[in-house]
C-alpha cells in the first residue's frame, strides 16, 4: 500500500494511472490496470456513445475498483458522452484538449472527481481555478497529441508544482519505477502512463502496432503536424509524408486533406503500418516486451519500494 494526495483522493492503492488512449484503452485494459491497483481509464476519445456505454458496462463487470473514462472535449458527442458518464456513475473523469471551465463544476455537482490534462504551468493553473481535483501535466515526450510549448516533463513537472496546490500526475516519458520515482521528486504526486500500457496483451491496438513499438529504437518518434495539432507518430511511410509536406510550406488544408478521416484507426486498431498514424511516445524505444499489464504495475511497484530505500540503485529492468 502506498498512501498520498493521488491515491486518497482516486480511492486506489498505488498512484499509477493508465493514461485513456485511442484504440488501446478498453475496458480490458482498464479493468486489468484497475485490478492491480492503480486507475484504468477508458479511452472515450475513439467510442461512439454505445460503444463507450458497453466498455463502461463490461469494466464495471470486471473489476470492483475504481476506474475512470478519458474524454476529450473537443468529443463532438460531448453532451452524450457526459450524460452516459453520470448515467453509468462513473466516478472519476479525465477531461482534455479543450476548457476544463466547460465541465468541471456539472461534474462536480454529480459528485465526480475531475482531472484535467494540461501541456503547461499557464493551463495548470486554469485547470485549478476551474475547480480541477487534480492536474495531469503531460511532457514534450509524451504519445498522441502534445502541446505545443515542447516542454519536456523533467522541466514542466516543477513548473506547474510551484503554481498549484492540488494534486499533480505527471506524464510523458514514464514506464517504469525509476521514471516513476523521477517525476516524484520533481513534484508529482503520482503518474499516468500510456505507451507502455499499449504494449499489453489487453490492451485493444492492433498487433503488428504492438511489435512495431517493442521494436522502436532511439529517434523513431516525432512530433509532426504541428500546423493542425501537434502529434508525436512513430515513423512510417505516411509520418514521413506529411512531415515533408509541413517542411516544404504545405497549407493548413492541404496537411488536413493528407490526414483524411480515420488515419488514427487505420493504423493502431486496423495495423496498417504504412499509411496508419501510429501514436505512441518517445519511451517506446525503451519498452522491450508486450507484457500483462498487472504484471506491469505490481513490477514498477516492487521496484519503486526498492528504490525509496536505494533511490541510486541500477536496474536493467524493462
Amino acid at each position: 500500500m502506498f498512501s498520498n494526495r493521488i491515491t486518497q483522493l482516486l480511492g486506489i492503492q498505488y498512484p499509477i494511472i493508465q493514461a485513456g488512449m485511442i484504440w488501446a484503452s478498453g475496458w480490458r485494459l482498464a479493468a486489468a490496470v484497475s485490478n492491480a491497483g492503480g486507475l484504468g481509464l477508458i479511452g472515450a476519445g475513439s467510442m461512439y456513445p454505445d460503444v463507450l456505454r458497453e466498455h463502461i458496462r463490461k469494466c464495471k463487470a470486471a473489476t470492483q475498483k475504481p476506474f475512470g473514462v478519458n474524454v476529450p472535449l473537443l468529443y463532438p458527442n460531448i453532451d452524450e458522452i457526459m450524460q452516459i458518464i453520470v448515467e453509468k456513475k462513473v466516478p472519476i473523469v479525465f477531461t482534455s484538449a479543450g476548457n476544463p471551465k466547460t465541465w468541471t463544476h456539472w461534474l462536480k455537482e454529480k459528485g465526480i472527481t475531475v482531472v484535467h490534462v494540461v501541456s503547461s504551468a499557464k493551463f495548470a493553473l486554469k485547470c485549478q481555478d476551474a475547480g480541477c481535483d487534480a492536474v495531469v501535466a503531460e511532457g514534450f515526450e509524451a504519445g498522441g497529441h502534445n502541446g505545443r510549448e515542447e516542454t519536456t516533463t523533467l522541466c514542466l513537472i516543477p513548473a506547474v508544482r510551484k503554481q498549484l496546490t492540488i494534486p499533480l500526475i505527471a506524464a510523458g516519458g514514464i514506464y517504469d519505477a525509476r521514471t516513476m520515482l523521477a517525476t516524484m521528486i520533481l513534484g508529482a504526486d503520482g503518474v499516468q502512463i500510456g505507451s507502455r500500457f499499449v504494449a499489453t496483451p489487453e490492451a485493444s491496438s492492433h498487433e503488428a502496432f504492438k511489435e512495431a513499438i517493442v521494436k522502436a529504437k532511439e529517434g523513431d518518434t516525432m512530433l509532426s503536424i504541428k500546423k493542425l495539432t501537434p502529434v508525436r507518430l512513430l515513423h512510417n511511410p505516411f509520418a514521413e509524408r506529411i512531415q515533408d509536406a509541413e517542411k516544404n510550406g504545405a497549407s493548413t488544408e492541404a496537411l488536413e486533406a493528407m490526414l483524411g478521416r480515420g488515419r488514427a484507426k487505420q493504423g493502431m486498431l486496423n495495423g496498417d503500418m504504412e499509411e496508419g498514424e501510429l501514436e505512441i511516445g518517445q519511451v517506446s524505444a525503451l519498452i522491450g516486451d508486450i507484457r500483462p499489464a498487472g504484471e506491469i504495475v505490481d513490477t514498477i511497484m516492487k521496484e519503486f519500494n526498492e528504490l525509496l530505500q536505494n533511490p541510486l540503485g541500477r536496474s536493467n529492468h524493462n
